[in-house]
């Protein structure tokens, strides 16, 4: 171990990933607007309750991978491990958040979950997720999920496809989970057959044993009945609604029996986006309903949806997908000959930066403008702006455009008005 390093499940965001970032939150913020969705922000960390009471105590999330500490008040707090648990505490918090019966939010920020480490996934990941709160209606979920496809279709990813599957309500849920009881068999074999996870699934959530990754696991569900069969006509009607709904916009998917998510609270329909460029782990975006969680947490009895996808994982399928993200701000570069003309220089610098463009100047004092015009070139700058004596003199300055080579001289007052015309 060293103090020199970040810690395991961590990494530093270096400049040349930014740009990945920026746009991923402008794309986000943008779509979210043009859908009336308002940006909330809640803390990082949480009482640990909040999320053992709203997750579920039988996740893997809660059992195994929360940060969660004492502070120095004797209180359990927990690094927030995913934003619907705190989005639903600020909603019960803040009443006022609900405005025409409902509450359209979404957020962006770091979470924190104690597992392995690998390719997009970290001990501490950025996640963006939204939550449409107090509408029961399938139209809600056809936005949920059609707003989620069309923010990744404005990224500019490609082959994608939604997997979605209705899992039920409070009232069909027994009804499932008697049938996969009975469908797995005696609890013996069980024993034998089932990984240490789904175990104790068998009698406290059965219905979490389909979201299982173990091939074992799989080949003994192979054959289940589809679910869907054993839900309430109110179910049925509202998945069909759903899919029509998805049919409609031309949103691609396909129904996916065994989808359930693997947290607790979700409620009929369940969805995710798969990107068919990052290979086994291929899940880019998921979501679902939440009808029950903020009558569980103590709130009105209220509807609600959302999804939430990873940041990491997203630049992922953009990286693999080889998209270039081109710099928006071109670079001008402040090229003085000599001591004498930097204070001139740095007029001109603060001129430009005032008016809008990204400009820099090496502060070094050279007086070679080959070695300035390498530095330049280091910093991809677009334009150079060499000022010197015979400049000076006329009060004019040179403008070389670094892709082309060609120089321009023009009156120092006209600078800001060229460079617009250029840029």
């Amino acid at each position: 171990m060293t103090t020199h390093s970040v810690p395991r499940g961590t990494k530093d965001i270096l400049p040349s990933e930014i740009p990945y970032w920026h746009l991923i939150e402008s794309t986000a913020r943008n779509l979210f607007d043009l859908y009336n969705y308002q940006e909330i922000r809640t803390p990082i960390f949480e009482h640990a309750e909040l999320f053992e009471q709203g997750i579920g105590q039988g996740t893997d999330i809660v059992e195994k991978e929360m940060y969660t500490f004492t502070d120095k008040g004797d209180r359990r707090l927990t690094l927030r491990p995913e934003g619907t648990a705190p989005i639903v505490r600020a909603v019960i918090q803040h009443p006022e958040l609900i405005h025409h019966q409902n509450a359209k939010l979404y957020y962006c920020g770091p979470m924190f979950r104690y597992e392995r480490p690998q390719s997009g996934r970290y001990r501490q990941f950025h996640q963006v997720g939204v939550e449409y709160i107090g509408e029961s209606n399938p139209e809600a979920d056809i936005e949920i999920i059609s707003m989620a496809y069309r923010f990744f279709e404005a990224l500019g990813l490609e082959k994608l496809t939604v997997n979605v599957n209705s899992i039920g309500d409070e009232i069909s849920r027994p009804v499932i989970n008697e049938a996969i009881r009975q469908f797995l068999g005696n609890t013996k074999w069980l024993e034998k057959e089932l990984c240490p996870r789904c175990l104790p699934r068998f009698n406290q959530n059965p219905l979490r044993i389909l979201d299982c990754k173990n091939e074992v696991c799989n080949q003994y569900l192979s054959g289940m009945p589809d679910i869907k069969t054993l839900q309430s006509a109110a179910c049925k009607d509202h998945f069909h609604s759903v899919i029509d709904g998805l049919k409609r916009l031309k949103i691609p998917f396909k129904v996916n029996p065994f989808l359930v998510r693997g947290l607790d609270y979700y409620t009929r329909t369940t969805f995710e986006i798969i990107s068919d460029n990052l290979g086994a782990q291929n899940a880019i975006c998921g979501g679902g309903r939440y009808d029950n969680l903020i009558k569980k947490m103590g709130g009105k009895s209220t509807p609600a949806i959302g999804f939430a996808f990873g940041i990491e994982r997203i630049i992922l399928a953009l990286q693999a997908q080889k998209k270039v993200i081109k710099n928006t701000h071109s670079l001008i570069f402040i090229a003085p000959i000599g001591y004498t003309y930097y204070s001139q220089g740095m007029q001109m610098l603060d001129t430009l930066r005032r008016s809008g463009f990204k400009s820099e100047m090496d502060y070094a004092q050279k007086n070679d403008l080959k070695s300035q015009l390498k530095t330049a070139n280091k910093l991809k700058a677009t334009f150079v702006i060499i000022l010197g004596e015979e400049e000076a003199l006329k009060n004019t300055i040179i403008v070389k455009n670094m892709k082309t080579g060609i120089q321009t001289e023009i009156p120092s007052k006209t600078m800001v008005k060229y460079l617009q015309a250029q840029t």
